[in-house]
This record gives structure tokens, sequence and C-alpha cells, in this order.
């Protein structure tokens, strides 16, 4: 690792500072994770994968079968790993520290959904994440001194749990006016607007926090593990294996073999076969159709299923294991990758405003005539750029901005 990651990890990315005031005797400060930037920067480039990829609107493209909703995963469950080494990681903070620790998430959790709003306002049909990031940032705070296996069973829990009550809320309690929607600006100028916005993020949304809280919880409890300890690396990975694999197979035979979609197609009717059932599920707007209980078994990403929750979680787990190893032995090769998740925040809003400026209309064009040549460009630009300014200038400019912010909060903080 070099000397210029030599800093503890934060929330998001943004950097991380000491706690303002901490009281006791002064820590060594340890050397930030490197392999934590790396997951995070795949986290990052396969958005850029699923928003330029030019097959985008086929589901069975090879390229958004393998993005697709895992990134978003990867980036949400390292949301929890992050604020967890932001507080402490194996030792959480006390005191006035941890108080100074909640506020300064409070405060990024504000800025990043005014952040998000922004985004979703240029109009390019990119669904954000910040602002459901922001509240499960918020959520975290009555969470930082919990331990690590309490939280790692509400994950489980909640991954199982969450997908029942959103399934039997949307289909009698909450009516379902718009799905998979991101708000925006013009969301939050009427009451009714405030409403659907508030409905979207918990529950009817591309990213609802009723089936995305599990990734929080989990990235919670492997942040407060000792990540650099070999046994704890191999054993997360095999773990993180072996969930994926059982989740993936126990969808597939549900769904196949056992006749789940055959089931589904008969009781909808109207035609649908069982290739018509399965196109309907690849690309799920973030909630599974209330129209049959059966559609709680697939794992299809975004679908927000209790399989698809489970296996996602299990490839977090293995890709943050395998990028801590890779980034400990080979530190240099992974510089360019690991800056990019260093500036997370700044590369996952500058591809949106990327896009916002090219104009979707302009990008399907360039997609459809140069094939994967956009994508390349983007992710070898966002590599050099990001590797060149976190070489001479630190911390990006919206993660520089989330830490002085932040920390100026803490500091507010009184014994």
């Amino acid at each position: 690792m070099t000397t210029s990651q030599a800093r503890q990890e934060g929330a998001g990315a943004p950097g991380s500072s000491p706690a303002p005031g901490e009281s006791g005797p002064a820590k060594a400060p340890r050397r930030r994770l490197a392999g934590i930037d790396v997951a995070r920067g795949i986290a990052v480039i396969g958005m850029f994968c699923a928003h330029f990829d030019p097959d985008l609107l086929n589901p069975d493209s090879w390229l958004q079968q393998l993005v697709t909703g895992r990134s978003a995963a990867l980036f949400a469950l390292l949301a929890g790993v992050s604020i967890a080494l932001l507080s402490g990681g194996g030792e959480p903070a006390e005191g006035r520290a941890m108080r100074a620790r909640r506020v300064q998430i409070a405060v990024r959790a504000v800025l990043l959904f005014v952040l998000g709003l922004a985004l979703t306002s240029l109009g390019t049909t990119v669904k954000e994440i910040l602002t459901v990031y922001a509240v499960l940032f918020l959520l975290s705070i009555p969470l930082l001194r919990v331990r690590p296996l309490v939280l790692a069973v509400a994950a489980a829990v909640l991954a199982v749990a969450g997908p029942l009550a959103s399934f039997a809320l949307r289909g009698s309690v909450v009516p379902q006016t718009r799905t998979g929607v991101s708000p925006g600006w013009a969301d939050l100028t009427s009451a009714q607007g405030a409403l659907e916005v508030l409905k979207g993020i918990l529950l009817t949304g591309t990213y609802p926090v009723l089936t995305w809280l599990p990734f929080l919880l989990a990235g919670l409890a492997i942040g407060r593990l000792d990540l650099r300890a070999r046994t704890v690396r191999l054993t997360m990975a095999l773990a993180g294996a072996v969930l994926a694999s059982a989740a993936y197979a126990a969808s597939w035979a549900a769904m196949n073999p056992l006749g789940g979609y055959a089931r589904i197609a008969g009781n909808l009717g109207g035609g649908l076969d069982v290739e018509g059932v399965r196109l309907m599920t690849a690309d799920s707007p973030g909630t599974v159709p209330v129209d049959d209980p059966g559609f709680l078994f697939i794992s299809a990403s975004h679908s927000g299923a209790p399989l698809e929750i489970l296996a996602e979680i299990g490839v977090a787990m293995v890709v943050i294991s395998v990028s801590l190893v890779v980034a400990d032995r080979f530190p240099r090769a992974v510089v360019p990758l690991a800056s990019v998740g260093a500036l997370a925040l700044t590369g996952y809003a500058g591809h949106i405003v990327v896009i916002w400026a090219i104009g979707i209309d302009r990008l399907t064009v360039l997609a459809t005539e140069t094939g994967y040549l956009p994508l390349v460009v983007l992710v070898v630009a966002t590599m050099v750029l990001t590797t060149v300014w976190r070489r001479f200038l630190g911390r990006g400019p919206l993660e520089a901005l989330l830490a002085r912010l932040s920390t100026a909060a803490g500091s507010l903080v009184r014994p």
C-alpha cells in the first residue's frame, strides 16, 4: 500500500478525519484499506457498464447479466462497511468521539440526498441510488455500537422478512401508482409529491429501503471485523461463495424444474408462457409483481426478492475479500481501480453528468455505431483522471466537500 493510501477509511469514499475532541491516548492511525477502495471501484465501474452497455435494453445481454443489480448492491453494502470503519472499525468509538461520528454521518446523509435529487433532476434515464444511500446512512446512526453477529443475523432476517412485508404492503395496503422511480426536486413541490417520494424511497422505488436495508446491515457487520486478518478474508470469501451459490441454485430450482415460471404463467393467463414470465421478471423495477407469490422465488436483478438479496450479499462478500487480498499483494497494479473507488462519489455523479451532457439519444446512436467504445473511453478516462487527481490533490471534489462540512459539524459536538 502506498503512502498516499495511508488514511483512515471513510463513509462513501470521501475520506475521514479523527473525531473532533476525541479523548484518551492518541492511537496510531491505521493505513487506509486499499482493498475497500478497489471493491468500491468495481462497483462504480459496474454501474458505468450497466448504463453504457450498447445492449442496454436487453436484460439478457451478457454485460447486463453480469453487472446489473450486483454493482448497486455492492455499492450499498460498502456504505455499511465504510460507515463501520469511519466509526472505529473493530473498536467502535465512544463518548464524544462517537457522537461526533454520528453527526458527521447525518450531515453526509443530508448532502447525499440533495445531490441525489439534483442528479435525478437532470432528466437522464439513470435511476440514481444516492437518495436511498442517504436514508441508509441515517438508519445506520443508531446501529453504530451493535455487535457484528447481531447485525449479520438482522441482515439475514430482513433479507427474507423485508421482501415479504413489501409484497404484502404493496398488494393490499399501499397503492402502486409509480414503481421504479427515483425522486427529483419537482417531486417535493407538493404534499402529494412528497408522499410519493417517501413511498418510493421506503417501498416502491428502484432501491426501496425495506429491501435494501439488509445490504447496509451486512456491510456494518463486515466493517466491524478485522479485515486485515487472513482468516477473516478467507472465511468471508468462502461464506459468500456458499451463500450466493445456494441462493441462485434455490431460485433456479424453484422457478424451473419445480415449475415456478409455469405456475405463474398459468395463474396470470392472457396467453403468457414460461419465457414471457421470465422476461417479465428479468428487468425488475426494484420490486417483484404482486400478482403471484411465486415471484418471491426469483433472483433477477433489482427484483427485491429474498434469494436475490441473499445472493448479492454473497457476491459482495466474495468481491470484497478478493479485493482486499489483491490490493495487498499487487498495490501498484490496483492504483487506478482503487483511485476510482476513493473518488467514488465524484465518479458516480460525474458519469450521470456525462450522460446528461451527451444526451441519451446521442449516446444511443454512439453505442449503436461504435459498440463498447463509449464505455471503454469512460472507464479509461475515469481511471486516469481519478488517479491523477488523487495523486496530486487527494480527495475528490465531492468527497472533500462532504468531509469538510461533516467534519465541521462534528467539531461542534461538546463533551
